[in-house]
Formats: C-alpha cells, sequence, structure tokens
C-alpha cells in the first residue's frame, strides 16, 4: 500500500528520533550541533562533558530528525558512569535508528569494539556508522578507516554489518547533509512531532547549567569534567525593571569533589570563575534572548559521584 502520510512537503514526510552513540570524545555533540543549526549540545575537548539526554531537531521539506544526544558508552567505574550507561541502553530502545560515531583520526580500539558488541544486542535498529573528523585526516587514511569500520561492523553484528558507513566533518560541513539524508530515510512515515523552529526540547534550564558547565571546562585539567556538577538553582525577572528593559536572574551552583577542584573553578583571586562567567553569559543571553545577571557559587560535595543520595539532589 502507498505511504500516504503527509507533512510540510507533502505525500513522504517523516519524522523520528535518532541517538548518536559512541565512545567519549568522538564528535557527537558537535555533530548534533552541525545537523541541527545552531549549538544545542555542549562541545569539549574532555571526554564525558555530556551528562543529559539533549535532543536537537532537525527541520527539512521531506522529514524531521530528532536527535538524542547521549554520554559516551564506556566501562563504568563509578555509579555516575554506571547511571550514565543505563540512560544509553534506556535511549538504545526507544529510538527508530542509532548513529555510532567513530573518528577518522583514531584506529579502532577497545572502546569501539565495545560499544559494537553493545549495539548487536539492540534488536532491529538500523545502526549507521558515522566516521567523524574527516577533515583530520588525508583521502588515503580516511579510505582505510572506512574500510576498518565497515569490518567492525560486519564482524560485530554479522550479515551485512552496519545499515551505512559515512565519513562526515562537523568542523567544515564535509557530508553533514548527508548524514541527514540517511538518518531521516530511517525514520518512519510520520507528520512532524515538533513545531517548526523548534530546535530542542530541553527545558531552558537544563541548557543554562551545558552552557556554564562547557564554560568551566575550558582548559582545565582531566579529572575535572568528571567531578563537575551545574545545578541552575533560579531563572527569574528582575523586580522593578520595565518592559522595555528586562533583567533575569539567573543563580547557579557549580559543585566539585575536593577543595583543590574547587580552587582550580575560581582561579587566583577569582579570575577564573569571572572567565567562566563572562563567557557563559555570552551564550546564555543569545539562548535566552534578554541581557542577565549571572549569579555562580562554587561548592564542595565530597565524592558526589559515588553517592547516590547525593547524585539524587544533582540530577542524576
Amino acid at each position: 500500500m502507498a505511504d500516504t502520510t503527509t507533512g510540510p512537503a507533502g505525500p513522504e514526510y517523516r519524522a523520528g528520533f535518532a541517538v548518536l552513540v559512541g565512545r567519549p570524545n568522538a564528535g557527537k555533540s558537535t555533530l548534533t550541533n552541525a545537523l541541527v543549526g545552531q549549538k544545542v549540545a555542549i562541545t569539549s575537548a574532555k571526554p564525558q562533558t555530556t551528562r543529559h539526554t539533549i535532543r536537537g531537531i532537525v527541520h527539512r521539506s521531506d522529514g524531521q530528525l530528532i536527535l538524542v544526544d547521549t554520554p559516551g558508552l564506556h566501562r563504568p567505574r563509578t555509579l555516575l558512569g554506571q547511571r550514565l550507561n543505563d540512560l544509553v541502553a534506556e535511549t538504545l530502545s526507544e529510538v527508530d535508528a542509532i548513529g555510532f560515531c567513530l573518528p577518522a583520526n583514531e584506529r579502532i580500539g577497545p572502546g569501539d569494539r565495545f560499544i559494537a558488541n553493545q549495539l548487536a544486542g539492540v534488536p532491529r535498529k538500523p545502526i549507521v556508522a558515522i566516521v567523524t573528523k574527516a577533515d583530520l585526516v588525508d583521502r588515503a587514511q580516511l579510505t582505510e578507516q572506512l574500510v576498518a569500520v565497515d569490518a567492525l561492523g560486519r564482524e560485530a553484528l554479522g550479515g551485512d554489518g552496519f545499515a551505512d558507513v559515512v565519513p562526515v566533518s562537523a568542523q567544515d560541513g564535509f557530508q553533514v547533509s548527508t548524514v541527514a539524508d540517511i538518518l531521516i530515510n530511517r525514520m518512519p512515515a510520520s507528520p512532524p512531532l515538533y513545531p517548526d523552529g523548534e530546535l530542542t526540547d530541553e527545558p531552558e534550564a537544563v541548557m543554562v547549567a551545558e552552557l556554564i558547565r562547557e564554560a568551566a571546562l575550558e582548559g582545565v585539567r582531566d579529572e575535572l569534567p568528571h567531578s563537575l556538577a551545574v545545578v541552575v538553582e533560579e531563572i527569574v525577572p528582575r523586580e522593578g525593571r520595565s518592559e522595555d528593559n528586562p533583567l533575569l536572574d539567573v543563580r547557579v551552583n557549580l559543585f566539585v569533589e575536593r577543595p583543590s577542584q574547587k580552587a582550580i573553578i575560581i582561579g587566583k583571586g577569582g579570575s577564573r570563575l569571572r572567565e567562566v562567567g563572562s563567557t557563559a553569559r555570552r551564550g546564555i543571553e543569545a539562548l535566552l534572548g534578554t541581557r542577565i545577571y549571572l549569579d555562580l557559587h562554587v561548592k564542595v560535595a565530597k565524592d558526589w559521584q559515588r553517592d547516590p543520595k547525593q547524585l539524587g539532589r544533582l540530577g542524576f
């Protein structure tokens, strides 16, 4: 029977959910932002910066793709790590297609094989291998990686392996639209699931926390990403302001596990925290469309990653 689902462009409209998975720092958040065309997921050169399931919504005339950007799948070493893996597993069971991100500039390793084997246990989902960071290698290296990724798919998944293998560079736009084509073609026939122009369904407070977290992670030591949690206490209009000159008060707590980490975040004489505040404020004002006063406080929550009660209080 012919597909008669209608949408903004006519009878062949498709809409659904795709998840991007990969080991930490495989380029998932950067690709999400490139596909959506605006920053909705935080990016960082440090692994494991994504803590929340951020949905980026790609609007096209032929379909709508809702991208779910998850934490990197990895062998967990803490309770937080296990909860992040559980979040990924839950997400995999609910989407229409899976994009498995593998960087072009790094050989396939145990982490990639671990994820490929996890994906083999997900029933009846098309799995597209996306070879990210193609701009960082030459043509010969890219070809070699594409062959290696194809072999990994056949080995881990059996049969023909991955549904597609596609190289992409989120930095220079190479094949970004091709990735969108491939994923949208794997979506079910459906009318749009979100209003036109909506880019994410994340609450504003979550987006604000992610922007602050990203700013705080810039240029700091390797151990800090795993130890930093950001909680937005309130976003409230400043009383007594006229309608044509509004101001939002944004009050935020940054939690670390040790006093030494608190010192890193604050910096000498508070210099680093001021830098974090000014960087984050620009992003938050663009997101909220109004001027803000950003009030940041750094607190120590000892070993919060291993404490179930503290994990709950911090939103994990």
